[in-house]
């Protein structure tokens, strides 16, 4: 049988409160797993489970890899070697432990890596605003053909835009030959259903009045904001980089950072998370008993 219990809506203001300590510990440098709305869509994925320990309260799963993982809900640094070891039981790993743990973590009872598929892309958004210098220059010119061609409008997902959203991820579907169970096609579906309760925030662009995009996104502190999915119709040449622009030059003072999350090690993912030119790769660790 497996441990712990199927995380479920009802879960979210526990887990969501023990989250919340670390984001604002970790601050910009934040891992993009901590919410529980990243937890709770990709839930069948990781095969997650909650377990609600009394000393350790922890989120059990594996990682994209097939790897058994512990994800602890309370700091690393605050158990001890046997302890570890009983928490961490027939799994593999603690995972994702952020880079600011490990000065707190004692090399003499454990090891650590990183590995660069679980890295999450970290951009300044003054990248979209301008798209300034010669290696943007190709989104920016993509978005100005965009331009040339169609008025664009954006307005927020609400429950009467909803339709429009889920017409955009079905052309998604159809532009990568994917069906509907495949890719991230159900997390997002369910996503842009339960935005509000997920307290995810979402925008729909349209193309001389058709919609062309969508994107949803979620707080991950008070400088930066995490993109979890982005969607638009191939037949919109520029659609992705107008988006980006949009969102960002209408965002509020105090945003400075888009979080787009790892690529998985998919080299499609990869080349176009680098081609927005990321300030900085943050490394999410896999910690084992020495």
């Amino acid at each position: 049988m497996l441990a712990g219990q199927e995380l479920s809506l009802e879960l979210l203001d526990e887990i969501e409160a023990r989250l919340a300590v670390f984001r604002a510990d970790y601050g910009t440098d934040c891992p993009a797993e901590y919410t529980f709305a990243n937890l709770y869509l990709f839930r069948r994925a990781h095969r997650y489970r909650y377990v609600p320990d009394r000393l350790c309260p922890r989120i059990e799963g594996r990682t994209y890899d097939g790897v058994g993982h512990v994800m602890p809900l309370v700091p690393l640094r605050c158990f001890g070697e046997a302890e570890r070891r009983r928490i961490l039981g027939d799994n593999a790993c603690f995972f994702p432990i952020a880079e600011q743990e490990l000065g707190f973590l004692d090399a003499a009872t454990l090891r650590w890596s990183a590995q660069r598929s679980d890295s999450d892309y970290l951009y300044a958004i003054g990248n979209f605003i301008d798209y300034r210098g010669s290696r943007l220059r190709k989104r920016r010119n993509l978005m100005q053909q965009l331009l040339a061609h169609h008025e664009l409008q954006c307005r927020p997902l609400t429950a009467d835009s909803l339709p429009d959203a889920q017409r955009i991820l079905r052309l998604w579907l159809q532009d990568k030959d994917k069906a509907p169970g495949e890719a991230d096609a159900g997390p997002c579906q369910e996503a842009l259903e339960q935005a509000a309760r997920l307290r995810l925030k979402g925008w729909i662009y349209y193309a001389s009045g058709a919609p062309a995009g969508f994107i949803l996104v979620e707080a991950l502190g008070e400088a930066v904001q995490v993109v979890r999915f982005a969607k638009g119709s191939d037949r919109y040449k520029g659609i992705y980089p107008y988006m980006f622009h949009q969102f960002c030059s209408a965002l509020g003072g105090g945003i400075e950072w888009l979080n787009f999350e790892q690529d998985l090690g998919l080299e499609n993912f990869r080349q176009a998370k680098l081609s927005y030119q990321p300030q900085r790769l943050l490394p999410k660790y896999r910690v084992v008993p020495a």
